[in-house]
């Protein structure tokens, strides 16, 4: 593996995945609890998508971008564990320059599409709370189909600039990634350019793209408290939050392990780079085994058709 440290080139052909770089040698154990959370992850998520398209009480605005964030998660899982799981089971770390890319690019198109849909499902929750005999008129199957396709465009543009700013950069030091999976800030690292262009830019997608839509959601949800705090009773009130339980839970989700990894990056650089590195996989890879979780648990009508569904089985 030295002689992969030492080469001098221009443009690789390959890269080299370290997997969790210092603990190779529990690479099979690591293993374990990532294919276990890619399986529920998997299961969970299509059987998301088969209960909404089965049940025509889910047929609403808040069920539909539900799907759109597991096929999200979906492809998120598809783009990056099955390298992962080569990796730590058969030491499969080589990777083709252009594959590489392509799963950076669907890390990153991943975050930027989950952001964009959990405005969506704010203003869906809005909507039904703080003008709820008004839903079914103004959330309209068209408006929820044109909301959804701004979504998936904004993310397709806003990240499309990170591939093709890394694919002109010059590799003169190393291919060895630390890392178990293509990401930005690695491929960045490696880089023996001026990237302060992609690192301006990835400013820019994080505060001006993903830190307007959380000020978006908490406005959003700063209206929805008003409104179920000036309902008359504690039942209402508590009914009324529970709509938007599941919703917060994935947005917490989402963005506390966003928020953790910022301020290990900024005050933990003594930290072991294989603290780092699992820390990152978490990440990017638990929201998508705890979205289909919270919702199923917390969502009557999906947890009444689970329910269903196996107990018929079961007959």
């Amino acid at each position: 593996m030295s002689d992969f440290n030492t080469t001098s080139f221009t443009n690789p052909s390959t890269f080299i995945l370290l997997g969790i770089p210092g603990l190779e040698a529990a690479h099979v154990w690591i293993s374990i609890p990532f294919c276990t959370m890619c399986i529920s992850a998997i299961l969970g998520n299509f059987s998301i998508l088969f209960i909404v398209k089965t049940e025509p009480s889910l047929h609403g605005p808040m069920y539909y971008f539900l799907c759109m964030l597991d096929v999200t998660d979906l492809v998120l899982y598809t783009s990056t564990m099955p390298k992962m799981l080569a990796i730590f089971w058969f030491n499969s770390r080589e990777i083709d320059f252009i594959a590489c890319l392509t799963q950076m690019y669907f890390i990153l198109i991943s975050s930027v599409l989950e952001s964009g849909i959990l405005v969506a499902m704010a203003l869906d929750r809005y909507v039904a709370i703080c003008h709820p005999l008004r839903h079914s008129t103004i959330l309209t199957n068209p408006l929820v189909a044109k909301i959804g396709l701004a979504v998936v465009l904004r993310g397709i543009m806003v990240t499309l600039p990170f591939p093709i700013l890394v694919r002109q950069w010059p590799y003169c030091r190393t291919n060895v990634i630390p890392e178990p999976y293509c990401t930005h800030i690695a491929l960045v690292n490696l880089a023996c350019a001026d990237t302060r262009v992609s690192s301006y830019y990835g400013l820019f997608v994080l505060f001006f793209v993903m830190g307007l839509d959380g000020i978006f959601i908490a406005v959003s949800y700063t209206q929805i408290l008003r409104a179920i705090f000036i309902l008359p009773t504690k039942d209402a009130r508590l009914k009324t939050l529970g709509t938007c339980g599941s919703h917060l839970f994935v947005i917490l989700a989402f963005y506390i392990p966003g928020l953790i990894m910022s301020l290990m990056h900024r005050f933990s650089q003594n930290m072991p780079l294989h603290f780092h590195v699992l820390i990152g996989n978490m990440y990017h890879l638990m929201p998508p085994m705890l979205n289909p979780i919270i919702y199923g648990v917390r969502t009557k009508q999906i947890r009444d058709r689970l329910l269903r569904l196996f107990t018929h089985k079961g007959a």
